[in-house]
């Protein structure tokens, strides 16, 4: 495969945050060319799994912007009504606390086509904490993909066919470090996604420079020509265990309005335009499910461009 042509206006991640590193590659070690990482998946990752058929996917949820549905609670920045060709992001990484093995703490950007009936197509990737998937409390690196809904296509990571990686030394699924503290030092991961205009396939890039492989545009039917929104921001599972409120947090477990250094966030957010651009959004809604448990406020200034605070502890007084 002919390596992508790049978007354009690609300004480098600012050096006051560093380059985040997988905690497998630390020792240096990587895989030979031609060859690339794969996470093993041992039979306890099975056995933890709902069921096999299920394993390595998403629920099935129909993903409205405008409530919450089957137990998933998000808080996210979004734009839509207009054709866009990928999507960039600096991400804040944390290690939200989730309660139980069937609830997860993520953090991600979408790219979305399609309506949100069956025929949904999505494009995603970002971090996520995932007892269930990942038998741990480490936030990975993670990508996933669907093209009818989360219904028979699409998984997360290289759990099925579909993405293609193309690096040896970034492995999908591996845990990320270092990761963020309270009052202490901050660390994000910068994440694009675009559709390579020479051959249509949509490209992961991470960090300043390392592309890890592409979703052949075939997997797709809307997503073949463009996307028609593009979200960024958190998601967790609220399974009610003990008939409350889980205490699953999203993002640093803090809610929006205590800042930097407090509450997570996303920076430097763009989209990729008809012309292989990168550029500024210009009308970033916010929006949370429950408020009172997870919730966001969005800026914009000169250094971070758009960007916003998001996420919460869930169970309080105010989210019973």
């Amino acid at each position: 495969m002919d390596l992508p042509e790049r978007p354009k206006g690609q300004i480098p991640t600012s050096s006051m945050f560093e380059e985040n590193v997988q905690l497998w590659a630390m020792s240096g070690e990587f895989c030979p060319e031609g060859t690339i990482p794969i996470r093993r998946t041992r039979e306890q990752d099975f056995l933890r799994a709902s069921s096999i058929r299920r394993f390595g996917r998403k629920i099935r949820r129909p993903i409205r912007r405008d409530s919450s549905s089957n137990g998933h609670e998000h808080a996210v920045g979004y734009v839509s009504g207009d054709q866009y060709y990928g999507a960039k992001a600096s991400i804040n990484v944390w290690a939200p606390r989730v309660v139980n093995q069937y609830e997860f703490s993520l953090s991600q950007l979408w790219v979305i086509s399609g309506s949100f009936g069956d025929d949904l197509n999505t494009i995603e990737a970002g971090w996520q904490v995932s007892p269930e998937l990942y038998g741990d409390n480490y936030p990975r690196f993670f990508t996933y993909w669907t093209s009818d809904a989360y219904q028979a296509t699409g998984c997360y990571n290289l759990l099925c066919s579909g993405f293609v990686q193309t690096n040896n030394r970034i492995a999908i699924g591996a845990a990320i470090s270092p990761i963020s503290s309270y009052n202490g030092g901050q660390f994000d991961i910068s994440l694009l996604i675009w559709k390579d205009p020479k051959h249509g396939n949509w490209w992961l890039k991470f960090g300043n420079g390392d592309l890890v492989g592409y979703w052949p545009s075939f997997l797709f039917t809307h997503l073949r020509d463009h996307a028609s929104m593009v979200q960024f921001g958190g998601e967790v599972v609220n399974n009610r265990a003990s008939n409350s409120h889980t205490s699953t947090q999203m993002g640093s477990g803090h809610f929006a309005g205590e800042g930097f250094g407090k509450a997570s966030y996303f920076r430097n957010l763009q989209v990729v335009d008809w012309d292989n651009s990168l550029i500024p959004l210009s009308n970033l809604r916010v929006l949370a499910d429950r408020p009172n448990c997870y919730n966001i406020q969005g800026g914009i200034n000169r250094v971070w461009g758009n960007y916003f605070y998001y996420g919460g502890p869930g169970r309080n007084s105010r989210c019973p």
